[in-house]
């Protein structure tokens, strides 16, 4: 009996060791080897692939405010190193993959006997395909193609090639391929709805998108799955809303909603949304389609998507005229907590654009900045609201100007019983609101709560605890909000707004100064008696004419550029108009009121109001008829060309004058011409171009003092922007006066000095200079006369490799038959611009003696 069973033993061992050789080819080798890689290694595999396309779906969020991809897949751009995955199951899936073909493949003289083995390359491909692999995925799939063309996954192959020639930006190519494998081969459905989906991408990149919307109505009628179906039917419909064909996109959104349980909740709401954005305002039943919002809105299933559909909502409502519900809807949405940034972006820009509109600044500014956090940052749309933000900076400080002045200056033009009469009424309304939040406080006492200054803490504490459920793990300070306002008041209260640096609690650290603070701010800081006493803020009223006077100034200059704000950047030529119209109203100074009267009758022109329009001609012409405006005003066809007196040609020929060195001349006729346009776009132009003239002949302190008069008088142009970043940037560099040591320059220069008045020495000096470089052919030399300061001209020989070249040849120079003896000054490149920079040849000199 033993030995039966040993006999079996040995039979069976036997049995297992022929049927394990990949070298013989059987049949019960082969079936061995296919059956371990099909129910084991690929089985394996695939469930590793699926569950890595499972996760890769859960974490991808479709943008449906744009065009979907055909295929759900988001690709990043980090790049990866070789044997490194994205995804830990793609990895699993590719190792099973690898692991069929080295333990189970059976290639017995160049020939494949596992019929398993392309089933594991396809896996492979796809492993990589989905892990953003995508050269050594199409390897994969082409290898296929190459070593198994009978494979009965030959086509599916193709299709999974081109997919990845397309992620490859290898458009036009894989519709080449696809097309001849459509028209060749017989495909399964599922691989024809794959190959089609895959051939509507590569059109939809190469925008020709009729050609996708005929690929994706192939694909959605042969797809087996129900989620691409609905996937494709509503990229139909955004194509064809893209074309402005309302009726045909509604009919692909309809398809998507009749799949309805079939399909992710995600894609039916969604096909409702984008079909009540396609409703018609001037034909569609309004009453109905309310009725058909508020059916979504009130469904329990749609919770999820509140955010949305508030905001479809607040879009009718605004569309209709109702502003105020659309604004209601537009905060619904944002209180919705949706994780969709685009929604949120949504709602932002338009309460900031509608804040706008009604000229409400700091609110819309507010709304831009939320908006710009919930976009892409540098996109086009990003770039677009930074655009709108940074000149809404410009209008909110300026309409803050005008408006806290206007004020003051009303309240300086009352008299004193009349400005205590103002402020007794404001004190008591102080004193109402101070004793209802008393009532309120007493009221919270009766009922338990602790009050008292020195227990707010504990107040707050006990709140944020009742709100948070009393759960231990959320009584970190910052988690409520209630607590954090309470604890910023506090800070502002003792310390004031300090920037966030380092040795914040010095004083030149606090960003508001005592008369720049809001009024909250300023009365957080009063004691009771100051803030209820009127006379106090009838004391705060200035009285100097001094100060009134440069109050008015600032205030007239702010209304002129809000005018021109207004007019250039935003187009509202009514709400330019008002500000120029308020600007000649306060008796301005005289530099303004011609720009002023002109703009007004460029916006009259505009708006169509010409008796306003030839009441300011009139005015300009008859009032100030020496004036260029009055010209222009005489003689529109002026405007055609440039004249030699305009502002443009006079810059052109003053920036000829820099260029030529003529740097006094700049400075004089710069200061000239910003007086005589003074008000103008083109100011500042001038003003950077003396600023520049100066330095060059002033040096660095000159230079500094021009930047600084340009960003502080010019904040909001362009100029006055650029000499902000100068004064951050440039400036800092530019003060160091210590000299470079020589051996870290490779350029050196030879530098003789003249007086400025000799012109004509200089130039023939000069000319003898190049004469004998002309014959030295060991060095590429140049010369250059440079204006040092205004009496001294230096010219300089450029090109020489060290000090000592430098030197060797100005001596040369004195042993040539042009005997040109002269003192000089050896100086490296970087040395010369300090020297030229500060104005420091001395202290240079004195270097090279000690």
């Amino acid at each position: 009996m033993k030995s039966t069973y040993k006999a079996l033993a040995l039979f069976v061992v036997a049995f297992a060791a022929i049927g394990c050789s990949r070298k013989n080819d059987t049949f019960i080798n082969r079936n061995f080897h296919a059956l371990g890689t099909k129910y084991n290694i690929l089985y394996n595999g695939n469930i590793a692939l699926d569950k890595g396309r499972e996760s890769l779906d859960n974490g991808f969020n479709d943008n449906y405010w744009e065009l979907l991809p055909v295929e759900r897949m988001q690709v990043s751009e980090e790049v990866m190193l070789p044997g490194q995955a994205k995804n830990t199951d793609f990895e699993r899936a590719e190792n099973k993959a690898i692991k069929a073909v080295q333990t189970h493949g059976m290639n017995i003289n160049g020939k494949e006997h596992n019929p398993q083995i392309d089933e594991a390359y396809l896996l492979l491909g796809k492993a990589r395909y989905f892990d953003q692999r995508f050269i050594p995925a199409l390897e994969a799939f082409n290898y296929i193609l190459y070593k198994y063309p009978a494979s009965d996954k030959i086509n599916t192959s193709k299709v999974w090639r081109e997919k990845t020639n397309i992620r490859l930006e290898n458009n036009e190519l894989a519709i080449k391929n696809l097309k001849k494998l459509i028209e060749q081969e017989e495909l399964e459905p599922q691989d024809l709805a794959d190959a089609t989906a895959s051939m509507a991408q590569a059109y939809i990149n190469l925008n020709a998108k009729d050609s996708a919307i005929t690929q994706l109505a192939i694909a959605r009628q042969h797809t087996k799955k129900h989620n691409e179906k609905a996937r494709y039917n509503f990229i139909i419909g955004q194509l064809y809303n893209e074309k402005a064909q309302r009726d045909s996109a509604n009919m692909a959104f309809d398809k998507v909603i009749e799949l309805h349980r079939k399909i992710p909740r995600i894609y039916y709401i969604n096909a409702h949304l984008a079909r009540a954005a396609n409703f018609d305002l001037e034909n569609g039943d309004k009453t109905a389609f309310l009725e058909y919002l508020t059916t979504l809105e009130e469904d329990r299933e749609n919770r999820p998507f509140l955010g949305k559909i508030y905001y479809r909502i607040a879009e009718f409502h605004r569309q209709t005229g109702a502003d105020s519900l659309a604004v209601a809807y537009y905060n619904k949405s944002l209180r919705s907590q949706s994780t969709d940034k685009p929604l949120r972006a949504a709602d932002y820009g338009t309460l900031g654009d509608m804040a706008f509109d009604a000229a409400r600044y700091k609110m819309a500014g507010a709304y831009y900045d939320s908006t710009m956090n919930n976009m892409v940052v540098n996109s086009k749309p990003y770039r677009a609201i930074k655009r709108k933000r940074e000149n809404l900076d410009d209008v909110i400080h300026y309409e803050d100007i005008a408006n806290n002045n206007d004020s003051i200056l009303r309240l300086a033009s009352l008299t004193k019983e009349e400005q205590l009469a103002f402020f007794t009424n404001y004190a008591n309304q102080l004193k109402e609101k101070a004793e209802k939040e008393k009532a309120e406080a007493q009221k919270s006492n009766n009922t338990g709560l602790v009050t008292g200054n020195d227990t707010n803490r504990n107040l707050i504490n006990d709140a944020s605890k009742r709100e948070m459920g009393d759960r231990s793990q959320q009584q970190f300070y910052f988690y409520n909000p209630s607590t954090v306002a309470f604890g910023k008041n506090e800070f502002i209260k003792i310390w004031g707004d300090r920037s966030l640096k380092d040795n914040w609690r010095l004083s030149d650290t606090r960003i508001n100064a005592p008369n720049s603070q809001t009024p909250d701010a300023i009365l957080t800081n009063l004691s009771d008696e100051e803030r209820f006493d009127p006379q106090f803020y009838v004391d705060m009223i200035p009285t100097e004419p001094k100060l009134l006077d440069s109050l008015a100034k600032e205030r007239n200059f702010a209304y002129y550029q809000l005018g021109s704000i207004y007019k250039e950047k935003f187009k509202e030529n009514q709400l330019a108009a008002d500000r120029f119209v308020k600007l000649l109203q306060n008796d301005p100074e005289d530099r303004l009121i011609l720009p002023s009267k002109y703009n007004l009758y460029k916006i009259y022109q505009e708006l169509d109001d010409h008796p306003k329009a030839e009441m300011v001609k009139q005015d300009i012409i008859n009032n100030y008829p020496d004036s260029r405006y009055a010209d222009i005003l005489r003689n529109p066809e002026s405007l055609l060309a440039k004249d030699e007196n305009s502002p443009e040609s006079l810059y052109e020929r003053l920036y000829e004058a820099f260029n030529n060195q003529n740097y006094q001349e700049v400075i004089d006729s710069a200061t000239l011409y910003a007086q005589q346009f003074e008000g103008e776009p083109i100011v500042p132009k001038f003003e950077i171009l003396k600023a520049s003239a100066r330095a060059r002949l002033h040096g660095f302190e000159a230079y500094r003092e021009g930047v600084n008069f340009i960003a502080l008088n010019y904040p909001n142009s362009p100029e006055g922007k650029h000499a902000q970043e100068i004064l951050k940037k440039v400036i800092p560099p530019l003060s160091k006066k210590d000299f470079v040591k020589e051996e870290l320059s490779n350029n050196f220069y030879v530098i003789y000095q003249f007086n400025s008045s000799a012109k004509q020495e200089i130039e023939e000096f000069a000319k003898k200079i190049d004469a004998e470089i002309e014959q030295i052919r060991y060095y590429v030399l140049t010369t250059s006369i440079d204006v040092y300061d205004p009496n001294t001209t230096f010219v300089v020989v450029h090109g020489l490799k060290s000090i000592q070249g430098a030197s060797g040849f100005a001596d040369l120079l004195t042993e040539r038959k042009s005997k040109i003896i002269r003192p000089y000054i050896a100086i490296s490149s970087d040395n010369y611009g300090i020297v030229q920079m500060h104005k420091n040849l001395n202290d240079y000199i004195a270097t090279q003696i000690n």
